[in-house]
């Protein structure tokens, strides 16, 4: 079988290391190659697969050997493969793709969707979906869960436990976002504002705040755009420039051409002043990774409530309308579904400069959480005797997840005790470092007698 690999495998510039920074963006497809089979991964015994499950629910370190000589005949590693294939959802719906659900619509069209006129059917459904994502936020907040993920169609939002990312407090990173959503959070904030209570839900956007910190470091790079109206021509110079009356004169000159002038009402100035100066960048970054809004400490408790009680999170109209979000979490929780990654190997031929070269390849399918890259990365390690390639695909919305939370927060977390919040020791080693990958993602992946170098 011919499988269409990237026909110039990247070279990653990285130097090798023992372990690859943590990347918390979700992927939706891996493909692993290697000189080695990965026909060990196929037909896991009943029992196997169980006991896969088992050490899943009781977040059971497991314990790989360090060399294999034949992987099929490994019992402890074909359940760890199994252990990292598992991740719970919620809700469950087998015959609709819950993931993605940003421009998904054409995927969801002409599925059956009983609850789209049904107002009673999708009052369950949402009353159901508040108790799963409040399970969730609680088992956050007791560090029983590390992270977990609220994919609707607008918008994705991921809630960082305490001590995770460089942060001593529970953090929210939200992306794409609008300065509809961005006014939702101001609002929401003033609604629930009170003597004892902390002054609404305070936010960040670290890429458009950093990027003002800049201009105002370093001035003298945007005076060209004062410049553009200011040097020209003597006889230019001279001439007064229009004001905001006369713009809106001639914005409206058209009304007079139609003889409805009187009927129509004009905006006055402030109205066409749409946007001030201070949040006119806010605007130009909407639906742009660079929207991605950062909510710290107890204002994520304030954003819960908001994502319980907005009515907008879930659509009003098409594929998706009445559909809640989909919550996608490492641990299991209240409502939430054991589901588990589609794995299969294949014979392939990959394209090498001068021909093709067969090689054994694994081809994984999403949604890939952070931890199941590294639990894939830890198991196909001792498999493949050391050596394996990897190329990943990105949920784009989600790569800017790997921005660094700087802009006031703790470089280095408080250590906070995570030991019970069902992830392997290293795996919580990593996910505790701050993000070094900005708005990008790991896209290639190798390791090379047992050490990593990656590409993003």
């Amino acid at each position: 079988q011919d499988l269409h690999l990237p026909v110039d495998v990247p070279k990653a510039p990285s130097s090798p290391r023992q372990e690859f920074p943590a990347d918390w963006s979700i992927k939706t497809r891996i493909l692993f190659m290697s000189s080695q089979p990965f026909t060990w991964t196929e037909h896991l015994k009943a029992q196997e697969e169980a006991q896969g499950f088992a050490q899943h629910c009781r977040a059971a370190e497991p314990t790989l050997p360090l060399g294999v000589q034949d992987p099929r005949l490994s019992t402890e590693l074909r359940c760890a493969f199994q252990q990292s294939l598992v991740y719970w959802l919620h809700p469950s719906l087998p015959w609709l793709p819950l993931f993605p659900r940003i421009g998904a619509d054409r995927k969801i069209a002409g599925k059956p969707c009983p609850w789209a006129q049904d107002e009673a059917l999708q009052q369950v459904l949402r009353s159901d979906w508040s108790a799963s994502v409040t399970s969730l936020y609680n088992l956050l907040k007791a560090r029983l869960c590390p992270y977990f993920y609220v994919c609707s169609a607008q918008v994705t939002v991921l809630f960082r436990a305490a001590g995770l990312a460089g942060s001593a407090v529970p953090t929210a990173l939200l992306a794409p976002t609008t300065r509809g959503l961005r006014e939702a959070l101001r609002s929401e904030g003033n609604r629930h504002r009170s003597l004892c209570s902390p002054p609404g839900i305070e936010f960040s956007l670290p890429w458009v705040e950093g990027s003002r910190a800049r201009e105002h470091k370093n001035p003298e790079e945007n005076s060209g755009a004062d410049g553009l109206g200011g040097s020209g021509s003597g006889e230019d110079a001279d001439d007064p420039a229009p004001s905001e009356d006369e713009d809106e004169d001639e914005s409206f000159s058209w009304l007079e051409e139609m003889g409805v002038q009187d009927k129509v009402k004009k905006p006055d100035a402030i109205s066409i002043q749409l946007y001030p100066s201070l949040e006119r960048q806010e605007v130009q970054v909407d639906r742009r990774p660079e929207s991605l809004a950062l909510v710290r400490g107890p204002h994520t408790l304030t954003l819960l409530n908001l994502l319980l009680n907005c009515r907008s999170l879930v659509a009003m109209a098409g594929p998706q309308a009445g559909l809640p979000p989909t919550l996608l979490s490492p641990v299991p929780f209240r409502g939430g579904t054991m589901a588990t990654l589609k794995a299969r190997s294949v014979r392939a031929r990959a394209r090498v400069p001068g021909g093709f070269e067969a090689v054994s390849s694994l081809e994984v399918v999403g949604p890939i959480l952070p931890h199941a890259v590294q639990a894939l990365a830890r198991v196909l390690g001792p498999a493949q005797r050391g050596t394996f390639r990897a190329v990943l695909s990105t949920h784009e919305p989600s790569a800017v997840f790997n921005t660094q939370p700087g802009l006031g927060l703790e470089q280095e977390a408080e250590h906070q005790d995570l030991s019970a919040c069902g992830l392997h020791p290293q795996t919580l080693e990593q996910l505790r470092q701050c993000p070094t990958l900005g708005k990008a993602s790991i896209r290639f992946l190798e390791m090379k007698d047992y050490a990593y170098t990656w590409k993003s």
